[in-house]
């Protein structure tokens, strides 16, 4: 089974490297942390992946497919969003956006009327739905990294923002919270 889980870290991390090859270029790009965000979150998939459906009403268990039905609602929602008000478009320079995140219309409706990164958000419920799945200490780790590393990500990606989108986002950004809510 290693030898499976080593194969599939690599594929994937092959397919994030081609995802992600203008903004590993930018180091200064919100898509350079994103990118580690998703290593640590790949590893952690890989570690506890098979026990992901052992003993499915241990308290663990039950947090964790909380967590990971709100990712999935988030990144469903939220990219719906950027497509419907965002009005992408490839004439929007920077390389180092995927094509939903080329938006030229500020989006602040939807879960996006509450935070202000709700994808990002998507990613931090993930990878705590998937600790919650095993949790160990390499697993909390992992999990504490990633977090970490789509704070970095989110705070660089609103920098960008102010530049593109000018003192609206930075109105926008003081009226809502970053990842939950009514909390952070």
């Amino acid at each position: 089974m290693i030898v499976i889980k080593i194969f599939v870290f690599f594929v994937a991390t092959l397919g994030l490297v081609y995802l992600s090859r203008a903004s590993l270029r930018a180091p200064r790009s919100h898509g350079f942390y994103r990118f580690f965000a998703w290593e640590a979150i790949l590893v952690l998939i890989l570690l506890n992946i098979d026990a992901w459906f052992q003993d499915p009403l241990s308290w663990h268990q039950l947090i964790s497919w909380c967590f990971l039905s709100v990712s999935l609602f988030l990144v469903l929602h939220g990219v719906q969003m950027l497509r419907q008000i965002g009005k992408p478009d490839r004439q929007r320079d920077d390389a180092s956006l995927v094509g939903f995140e080329r938006t030229t219309a500020l989006v602040t409706k939807g879960v996006y009327r509450y935070i202000r990164h709700p994808l990002y958000s998507s990613l931090l419920f993930l990878a705590w739905g998937v600790f919650f799945k095993l949790p160990s200490w390499t697993g909390g780790l992992l999990t504490v990294l990633s977090t970490l590393l789509l704070v970095a990500t989110a705070r660089v990606e609103e920098a960008e923002d102010i530049r593109f989108f000018g003192p609206a986002y930075d109105v926008y950004r003081r009226q809502t919270k970053m990842f939950v809510p009514f909390v952070f």
